[in-house]
């Protein structure tokens, strides 16, 4: 779809409050430098986010030689946000403040069958409920709820398109949690989530060009071309995990087999353990979370059987992640989500040698292939980020409105006044 004014404008304006929330207080010479954007329109853009109550003036500071410059900072109490984790085993909410510091938590367990969305809507409901209550604020001041949905999904209808490890299919997600949550609500999935969390705070921050690969009990990438997210014609961008890793390899649940999934995602590492030491006291059935954080403190104490299961998963992985550098030549990968952050920086190393196994030279000496650097849940803070980009662009499009009602008014108000 081509782009409109309104659209560049509204980039224009995510651009400048990100630069903002990271490096506050800020003057309008440093954003218009940092942006590429021109002083006349950072001073408009920064004008807007005043009158909206995100930023404030907070002072001055001196210049070479001319008036000193004005310095903005964003109005931590300006609102609050809320991001929601909605994964196969659990659901966790966190609220935040404008700086997107976090002000309270909760978290919903989904046991074993757990699934149905009446199921889900009332766990996401009671946990949003739960982080309003904590931070005791008034619900007028909650700017939107970001709800990150694992599988695929339609932002713009609000429907969870398809989520293979629940076998939901066209679920009206956000008409339903809109009967509970009172607040405006914005949907997309993990892969979105912690794409836009790299773009504004991690390691993708500066960088135009990324992948931010998610491995947790599903897997799959988040890619950003040209410093926005790539969604692709119907958002199914990035379903890397469910492309085929090993002819007639496992099952999946999406119904092919040999996904990239099936051999990465955490059941994929429980099953790689299974295969080679199905006795080992590191597995634990029917947990998820106990195995991986058995196989990271067993690869740190140098167990040869978790140190082989991380290898051999880093293997598959690897010749994975190569399809992504060859094919897609990103300045940077990120590797995200629990299952990276658990088995951390060994994971890390045995992937690097992995992908300059199986990559072209040529764009991969280009890429870089990082730890995800956000130490809180960056698929919460993700979501909680789209609702702010969702607030911006509506509050954007009121605004305009508005302005557009305005001048309609005056000038029937003159044309009446005219003799």
């Amino acid at each position: 779809m081509k782009r409109t004014s309104r659209d560049i404008r509204t980039a224009n304006r995510y651009g400048v409050l990100r630069h903002i929330v990271a490096e506050s207080p800020v003057s309008r010479q440093e954003l218009a430098a940092a942006t590429g954007l021109s002083l006349a329109t950072v001073a408009n853009l920064v004008g807007e986010l005043l009158e909206l109550g995100l930023l404030l003036e907070v002072g001055y500071e001196d210049s070479d030689g001319g008036r000193p410059r004005g310095l903005v900072a964003v109005n931590a109490d300006g609102g609050a946000l809320i991001g929601v984790d909605v994964a196969e085993t659990y659901i966790h909410v966190e609220l935040f403040d404008l700086t997107l510091t976090v002000v309270a938590r909760a978290e919903e367990e989904l046991r074993p069958g757990e699934n149905e969305p009446a199921q889900a809507v009332a766990h996401i409901a009671s946990a949003v409920a739960s982080v309003v209550a904590q931070a005791a604020i008034p619900t007028t001041r909650v700017l939107g709820v970001g709800i990150s949905m694992p599988g695929m999904v339609d932002p713009e209808g609000g429907v969870s398109v398809f989520a293979p490890n629940w076998d939901w299919h066209d679920v009206p997600l956000l008409s339903l949690l809109a009967e509970h949550i009172p607040y405006r609500l914005y949907l997309d999935n993990p892969l979105r989530a912690c794409t836009i969390a790299e773009l504004w705070f991690g390691a993708a921050r500066g960088h135009d060009d990324v992948v931010v690969v998610n491995l947790g009990t599903g897997v799959g990438a988040g890619i950003a071309l040209g410093g926005a997210l790539h969604r692709g014609v119907t958002n199914s961008a990035g379903e890397w995990g469910h492309t085929t890793l090993v002819l007639d390899g496992r099952l999946c649940h999406c119904g092919n087999h040999g996904c990239v999934e099936t051999y990465v995602g955490a059941p994929g590492i429980m099953q790689n353990l299974r295969e080679l030491a199905p006795e080992s006291p590191l597995l634990h059935p029917g947990d998820q979370t106990a195995t991986i954080a058995a196989l990271a403190d067993g690869v740190r104490t140098g167990d040869p059987v978790a140190v082989k299961v991380v290898r051999d998963t880093a293997r598959y992985l690897g010749a994975a992640v190569a399809d992504l550098v060859n094919l897609l030549n990103p300045e940077m990968i990120v590797l995200s989500s629990w299952v990276a952050s658990n088995l951390g920086p060994p994971l890390l190393a045995e992937v690097r040698e992995a992908v300059a196994r199986h990559a072209l030279r040529r764009p991969l000496a280009s890429t870089e292939i990082v730890l995800c650097p956000i130490s809180s849940n960056p698929v919460s803070l993700g979501a909680a980020t789209l609702a702010l980009e969702g607030s911006l662009a509506s509050v954007g499009q009121k605004s305009q409105i508005t302005q557009k009602t305005a001048r309609r008014t005056t000038t029937t108000a003159r044309t009446r006044s005219t003799p």
